[in-house]
């Protein structure tokens, strides 16, 4: 094991990662910053992470929504090791909480409506789709193994009180798996946004954002644009922004 610590900002929070296992990208990032900005969130609400790996968008949101009390949920029990760690040297051990439970179970384990806030950034690719790591904590952070698509919006409406929110982000050939199942387990899509390499160039992931019980209205948020359209490799000023660093 290969240990790294980064500093991630966010009010100095830092992130100790396995850089020979699935490290966290910008799409952690962009997910964490739709879900604090979906609700008028305070100290009563909980929130819970799918698939948390070692607790990135947890410690994200608790820089962003004052008193939130945060769990985060993975089937790797090495993940969830680190991502206590992580709370522990953030000194955030009163407000993030992590388990290892597997998606699938969360019905059966957990009481309902527990949270007003559900965020979650799932394996991509489909079970046998995609490519195969020898690294099994990748693997299964890359590629659907025991849960797919349904499963965790079907955990994220078990643990969401009605008018709760859910946020998930994933590739946009997902996308109407993931509309038919928010559907089918009464959360409402409200918000969708795509997000693109560059400006102009076809995007590779994209922001759902539902409520629980809520009417039948989309809204199509602009696309997020993660680099500069010249050859800088800078990133734009909106990410910038939503990473919290100066323009």
């Amino acid at each position: 094991m290969t240990l790294r610590v980064d500093d991630i900002g966010f009010g100095g929070l830092k992130l100790t990662q396995n850089t020979e296992e699935f490290c966290y990208g910008v799409d952690a990032v962009i997910l964490a910053d739709m879900a604090s900005k979906c609700g008028r969130f305070n100290g009563s609400y909980n929130a819970v992470d799918l698939g948390t790996g070692t607790g990135i968008i947890p410690l994200i949101l608790t820089s962003r929504i004052e008193g939130m009390k945060i769990t985060g949920y993975d089937v790797i029990g090495s993940n969830i090791e680190l991502a206590r760690k992580n709370a522990e040297n953030n000194g955030l051990e009163e407000r993030l909480e992590f388990e290892c439970m597997d998606v699938i179970d969360i019905p059966d384990k957990l009481k309902q409506g527990i949270a007003g806030l559900v965020t979650c950034n799932p394996p991509y690719f489909r079970r046998g789709g995609g490519i195969v790591n020898d690294n099994s904590a990748k693997f299964v952070a890359r590629q659907e193994t025991t849960a797919e698509v349904d499963d965790f919006v079907k955990a994220a409406a078990h643990i969401l009180r009605e008018r709760g929110h859910f946020c998930m982000i994933h590739r946009p050939d997902r996308l109407v798996d993931i509309m038919s199942s928010c559907r089918a387990h009464r959360l409402e899509p409200k918000e969708l946004r795509m997000v693109a390499p560059k400006e102009n160039e076809v995007p590779n992931m994209v922001l759902v954002h539902c409520i629980k019980g809520a009417g039948k209205e989309l809204k199509i948020i602009p696309s997020l644009n993660v680099y500069k359209a010249d050859k800088s490799g800078e990133y734009t000023d909106e990410l910038l922004g939503i990473y919290g660093r100066e323009k």
